[in-house]
């Protein structure tokens, strides 16, 4: 009972302990010293986070362009074996970009407002 009216003692901080709150302090500074370069490293180098996000969206818009170019291609094959022996695919495409026409026929042109 007496022990409620008399102030508690609080342990005193010693050496040790002074030192264990220095090391922890100088720990979590090297740490933030180490861990802040390595985060920007990892996000902004040549090989970082951004780098790769805008190496993926070049190598689709690559992958597109590809296929397109195939697509085209079969195209362009299969107009060249129809041109190879189909009277009327060799005619039209006279017709269309050399403006050939036939004899007797006559050609309107109408111009195109702007």
């Amino acid at each position: 009972m007496d022990d409620q009216f008399y102030r508690k003692v609080r342990p005193r901080f010693g050496v040790l302990q002074g030192i264990k709150k220095t090391l922890v302090k100088k720990n979590i500074l090297f740490s933030l010293l180490v861990a802040v370069p390595v985060f920007f490293f990892i996000t902004f180098s040549n090989k970082g986070i951004i780098q790769r996000f805008s190496l993926e969206s070049q190598k689709h818009q690559v992958q597109e362009k590809i296929r397109e170019a195939q697509q085209e291609q079969i195209q362009l094959q299969q107009q060249s074996k129809a041109l190879d022996g189909d009277p009327k695919a060799i005619e039209k495409v006279a017709r269309e970009k050399y403006g050939m026409i036939r004899e007797g026929e006559t050609v309107y042109r109408v111009k195109k407002e702007q």
